[in-house]
């Protein structure tokens, strides 16, 4: 098998470079506007909309999954640390 020529295999690299610098910067970058700001602070919007149910389920599934290294809680599911 041929190896690449040290400037043909410096042309691919630098090629993949700017292919990849080209795909990074074509995403669009849009700022909030200010009346849509409104609709994605309400409660629907957001990823936990009940705090306290969420950090109850998260004491649920620490005690129950911590003998196992659920949420990285020392101590077993029984309660006896």
């Amino acid at each position: 098998m041929r190896s690449l020529h040290p400037k043909k295999y410096f042309f691919v690299i630098n090629c993949l470079c700017l292919f990849f610098i080209l795909l990074t910067t074509a995403c669009d970058y849009q700022r909030i506007k200010p009346w849509h700001r409104d609709i994605l602070s309400q409660d629907r919007a957001q990823l936990v909309s009940d705090t306290l149910e969420f950090d109850a389920d998260e004491h649920i599934y620490s005690s129950k999954e911590a003998p196992k290294g659920g949420q990285g809680i020392g101590g077993g599911g029984c309660g006896c640390n």
